[in-house]
């Protein structure tokens, strides 16, 4: 199975949004399923075949999540991060302040989905393939 250190140097590949779908390419080819990232202190819990679970430890102190979710500031945060022109904290800092909780990348179905502090689903997005 996939190691916290094989996430780690497929990460430090990416530098923005732009670079995202090669990153899931990669996550795919290590075995990842999907994975669950929680905006407020950046903590992972990956999935993998038979049940395999590995959890990431938080990267950033706790940040507030905004109680009230607005779609279209996380559209414009994601456009422009898409774009290159946000690294991934910044990204995660946006995010918060849109009121995202979390997203779920579901690596079979090439989607990432955005959640807010109710668990309503605020954006799914298909991730292009390479």
């Amino acid at each position: 199975m996939f190691t916290i250190e094989q996430i780690k140097t497929a990460h430090s590949k990416v530098k923005s949004g732009a670079d995202f779908p090669s990153y899931i390419q990669e996550m795919k080819s290590l075995g990842i399923k999907s994975y669950q990232h929680f905006v407020s202190d950046g903590h992972i819990q990956y999935y993998g075949d038979n049940n395999f679970k590995l959890p990431a430890n938080a990267k950033w102190p706790p940040v507030e999540i905004a109680e009230k979710s607005s779609i279209e500031n996380l559209k414009h945060y994601l456009g422009i991060h898409q774009q290159g022109q946000t690294d991934y904290i910044s990204f995660c800092k946006q995010a918060a302040s849109s009121g995202v909780e979390k997203w779920i990348v579901d690596i079979s179905k090439m989607t990432c989905a955005y959640y807010d502090k109710t668990a309503k689903e605020m954006l799914v997005e298909i991730i292009p393939e390479l």
